[in-house]
């Protein structure tokens, strides 16, 4: 049954198609064409299609009476029709990732599971009875988690360390285990580079296939035993893995993590050695999974286009070219979100001093921008989100489609099996591309500099099952934070009520008349109104130990395509201060001045014009805080004024790229809008050409 809200928008529909279908009669019974004017006839139908499409939207997002399973499993005795944030981690590498592995990660999926549930986990460096030397635990488990342990190589991994598998004995395993960096190089040069297995893999790569059965049987089965299928709902896995391609000449990163709804997946995961390109992986999971019998489902999640070189969402086919209309819808389907955040940066928006004036997006920004090496720095073009969205919005309006109209999450892309680790005050680096500690424990900070924890996906859903939360992601309903546990939420309608804040039932009334994060803001019922927005946001509580850090302020960032075609930006301050003096002593890190623990407003944006199309998110951001590179550095008593006190391994504590201080934050997936009325994809001058 549709919401009251969306009931009454149907009637709307109904009374507009009506108007039309009595002047197109009367016409009809007098061909000199009295009645209503054509011009007047397509506004009343632009009209009703706006009013269809809102209340279409306005059901679709309005909260369910109960989750639609798609697997067995019992029902959670816990069920919010009006959601609640789960916190969990779609980014986690294990021991079957040829990166994680030759560093020394020898945590399973299992385990991974484990320490996102609260165990403790140990990690290399190994002592000489195999006992780790370090470890980690979190303060608070997740609510989900996925492995996500690269999809290439997984074969050439399990082969090169079991013995009774035929290969083991090659040179190329011989290098896996005596020069395992000289192997991380070599294997991965030939799985991005070559899309090819190695020699060892036998014909087709045959071998190493059937050894990579292993491997993601097991990622099935951790996944299995660790969901929680009673009523509790105490805590999700997905399976899953990440695709890894690259564009070889600019060493631009093209990986993507896969997420299967439920236990129903393909015999193997899809690689980038089977699919070497973006389309050929949906492609692949359309014929290996959603286009099958069953109830398997996917969906596809971009990350690290900070480090793309521009060339993860270039606007153009995988192979160059203009995109088309049937590309643009593929990708909308499969693509629904892009991460935002991680260990190798955050990818929202561009800084540089007299180029941009967003001073936040310097928030964990790279000194490169690709995934290579290759020293290049990054341009405002190089794949930030905040830019793809401004050129989804513009091809919408050349195809009729928007291949980019991403909802947002954050996660870790950890390769240690530690999923949610993301204190800075206990960062022991994150393995991967960054600082090794196979044979020992690095001296002085224990990653590289311009690294960081990661964040966290959330998701807004009615439980925690996997339906829920996946379908919350399929709907955009989801945000993503650089690590702490804030509550963001962010609405928009036609009617809020300026005083909507004040309300006890104020999400309630925000669901049934206007639409949440990730949703589409049909054209207004009424000429001349302006979108109103809800944005409410709380702190982390943390522990009774370890205190969240309170709120500044919340924006909304809004970018548009005007009258001319071209993308604009706007950020505005719409709730808290961001002259509240909050501030952090740099010698102690102790936090000093006050902040929020609750945020809430309305915002209208007067500016609005309805024959623009346009989207908004929200950014909630934290009081300063010191980062965990500062920490360490206070920690092992670093004085810049005093050369004799910098350590081995401390000399980043007083490199001139150094960011002691950082703003934590949470990203809301956008909520767009576009004019009633025909795209330009549709009119006789665009078919024409």
């Amino acid at each position: 049954m549709p919401s009251s809200a969306g009931a009454g928008c149907l009637r709307a529909y109904g009374d507009n198609t009506q108007i039309l279908a009595e002047q197109r009669l009367a016409k009809m019974e007098n061909p000199m064409g009295y009645g209503l004017p054509l011009m007047m006839q397509r506004g009343i139908f632009s009209r009703a299609l706006a009013v269809l499409i809102t209340c279409l939207t306005l059901v679709i997002a309005s909260p369910s009476d109960a989750t639609q399973y798609t697997e067995q499993r019992e029902p959670c005795a816990e069920f919010n029709e009006q959601r609640r944030p789960f916190f969990g981690d779609v980014h986690v590498h294990t021991r079957y990732s040829l990166d994680a592995s030759t560093q020394g990660t020898r945590t399973s999926p299992a385990e991974a599971y484990q320490f996102a549930r609260g165990d403790e986990l140990g990690i290399q460096p190994w002592d000489i009875n195999g006992q780790p030397m370090r470890s980690l635990q979190l303060r608070r488990s997740l609510d989900f988690a996925m492995v996500s342990d690269h999809a290439e190589l997984i074969g050439e991994v399990r082969m090169c360390n079991t013995p009774e598998i035929e290969g083991y004995s090659s040179w190329q395993c011989k290098v896996y285990r005596h020069l395992p960096r000289v192997a991380y190089y070599l294997f991965n040069y030939m799985a991005t580079m070559q899309q090819s297995h190695l020699g060892m893999c036998g014909e087709e790569g045959e071998r190493c296939r059937e050894a990579a059965l292993v491997p993601w049987a097991e990622m099935q089965a951790a996944a299995e035993e660790h969901y929680d299928r009673s009523d509790g709902c105490e805590f999700s896995t997905f399976v899953g893995y990440e695709w890894t391609a690259m564009q070889s000449g600019s060493g631009g990163n093209l990986h993507r993590n896969v997420i299967f709804r439920n236990a129903e997946v393909p015999q193997t995961p899809i690689s980038f050695i089977d699919s070497p390109g973006a389309s050929l992986l949906w492609q692949a999971l359309e014929q290996q999974c959603t286009d099958g019998e069953g109830n398997c489902d996917a969906l596809v999640i971009p990350h690290n286009s900070n480090l793309s070189a521009g060339y993860m969402f270039s606007g153009e086919l995988d192979a160059g070219g203009p995109m088309t209309v049937g590309y643009a819808q593929q990708r909308a389907k499969f693509e629904p979100l892009v991460e935002i955040m991680q260990h190798k940066g955050a990818s929202e928006c561009y800084y540089a001093p007299g180029i941009t004036s967003d001073e936040l997006c310097a928030f964990e920004q790279q000194p490169k921008d690709n995934i290579a090496g290759y020293s290049s720095p990054p341009m405002p073009d190089t794949g930030f989100v905040r830019q793809v969205l401004a050129t989804g919005i513009e091809l919408e309006a050349k195809l009729g489609s928007n291949p980019y109209q991403f909802g947002i999450i954050a996660s870790t892309d950890t390769h240690l099996g530690a999923p949610g680790s993301v204190e800075e005050d206990r960062f022991l680096g994150h393995g991967g591309a960054g600082v090794p500690a196979r044979e020992e424990i690095p001296p002085g900070l224990p990653d590289k500099l311009e690294y960081n924890p990661g964040g966290l996906a959330v998701l807004w859903a009615e439980e925690n099952s996997r339906d829920s939360l996946f379908s919350a992601m399929r709907r955009r309903e989801a945000y993503g934070t650089s690590g702490p546990r804030i509550s963001s939420r962010f609405f928009a309608s036609w009617q809020f009520p300026d005083d909507l804040c004040q309300s006890s039932d104020r999400i309630e009334q925000a669901y049934s008349t206007g639409v949440p994060m990730g949703g589409l803001l049909a054209g207004s019922p009424t000429p001349g109104a302006a979108p109103t927005f809800l944005l409410a946001a709380s702190q982390d509580p943390g522990t009774a130990n370890f205190p969240g850090m309170p709120l500044q302020r919340i924006q909304v960032v809004k970018g548009w395509l005007d009258e001319h075609g071209q993308t604009q930006e706007k950020v505005i301050d719409v709730a808290g201060n961001s002259d509240n003096g909050a501030n952090v002593d740099l010698e102690t890190c102790e936090t000093r001045g006050k902040g929020f623990a609750q945020l809430c407003a309305v915002w209208r944006d007067d500016e609005f014009d309805a024959t623009q199309r346009a989207f908004y998110y929200s950014r909630v951001v934290e009081n300063p805080s010191c980062r965990w590179s500062q920490r360490q550095c206070v920690a092992a008593k670093v004085d810049c004024s005093a050369p004799e006190t910098i350590g081995e391994g401390f000399s980043g504590c007083c490199a001139a790229d150094h960011r002691p201080v950082i703003q934590e934050r949470a990203w809301s997936s956008p909520i767009w809008y576009a004019p009633p009325g025909p795209s330009l994809a549709e009119t006789p001058l665009n078919q024409a050409r």
